[in-house]
């Protein structure tokens, strides 16, 4: 009798569960990477869900990977709330800070949340979830995303404004969050509602901050953000790019299923501070190891992460899989996933 087969989806929450799975779960962020893997130019894969769910579904099919994300870019919200945005041919849109939407924050009185599903750039990603949840059904976990407190705080008012505001105008900073918290509960609902089980976070700007204002202004936001992800029903995958050494504590009592930890951050910390429950992915060097290494240094780099983690580990780069990756290193990184 044949072996009824794990899927991708299975894996990843019997992990979360706490229970014993066939092999480590395969997460890697894939964007750009992806849309190389079909031939087309990033502009389209950020503005076109069906161009993003393609090249998602590629490289989940030829690398083995456990979930499919509607992940592209982080100026979806600011986008819809009509902030300026730099667009080119075939790089990720970024935010315009020499023009922030809340340059003048007398204007965050009167900014409205976008309508979710009113045509815009919110819209195509739950346009994403839903054909994803049409094509594989309950085979992948299907991955959202929305933006963190302190990340969409600076990309409405400015990265460097509003490091000043916590020191000028804590009060601002807090209105700010609250209309953040609100819009990002909006969003993930419409985006759960459509298929994702598993709610990314990004909320690159809090590792900017030391750790007495990461605590007093970002964690309290976080929590709230984060309970009500998992209200609304998905689990959580929290991703903070750079160096979160010293918010590591408060990273491991936010709550999230899994901690997704950038390189600058070392494994072995993430533990210590989190406790041996946390679910932790990551998170060896994007560049220098998995785009620049040989397949054994790719495999010595990723046991070793394994190590510090011990259980409780998925298998992933810390941050996103570069374009220009060899297909066979990030096969490499698999691999160690589907031999442990």
């Amino acid at each position: 009798m044949n072996e009824k087969r794990i899927t991708g989806r299975e894996r990843i929450f019997t992990l979360l569960k706490g229970r014993q799975v066939d092999h480590l779960p395969f997460m890697p962020i894939t964007m750009q990477f992806a849309c190389d893997r079909i031939g087309k130019e990033y502009y389209d894969y950020v503005m076109d869900h069906r161009i993003l769910v393609e090249g998602q579904l590629k490289v989940t099919e030829e690398f083995d990977i456990d979930h499919v994300s509607c992940i592209s870019d982080p100026t979806r919200e600011a986008a819809d709330c009509g902030a300026s945005i730099i667009y080119t041919k075939d790089s990720p849109p970024a935010i315009d800070n020499q023009n922030a939407l809340l340059a003048d924050k007398t204007k965050l009185a009167n900014l409205k949340i976008p309508a979710v599903l009113g045509g815009g750039r919110m819209h195509d990603r739950v346009k994403a979830a839903a054909l994803f949840k049409d094509k594989i059904g309950d085979d992948k976990i299907i991955e959202g995303w929305i933006e963190g407190p302190c990340a969409e705080g600076a990309d409405l008012r400015g990265i460097n404004t509003i490091m000043m505001d916590f020191y000028e105008d804590p009060a601002f900073v807090r209105d700010l969050f609250e209309f953040v918290i609100e819009m990002e509960l909006n969003f993930a609902k419409y985006q759960i509602e459509a298929g994702v089980d598993l709610m990314g976070i990004g909320d690159a700007a809090a590792s900017l901050i030391g750790p007495q204002l990461y605590e007093e202004f970002v964690w309290p936001y976080e929590k709230r953000l984060i309970d009500g992800v998992r209200s609304l029903g998905a689990v959580v995958r929290l991703h903070i790019c750079g160096d979160t050494r010293g918010i590591l504590a408060g990273m491991g009592r936010l709550g999230c299923e899994i901690v997704d930890l950038d390189y600058l951050t070392p494994v072995s910390q993430a533990r210590e501070k989190m406790g041996p429950a946390q679910v932790l992915l990551g998170n060896i060097d994007p560049v220098s190891v998995l785009r620049n290494g040989t397949e054994e240094q790719i495999y010595q780099a990723i046991e070793q992460c394994h190590n510090q983690a011990g259980s409780n580990f998925i298998v992933g780069a810390g941050c996103e899989v570069v374009r220009d990756t060899p297909p066979e290193n990030l096969r490499a990184l698999r691999d160690y996933a589907l031999s442990h």
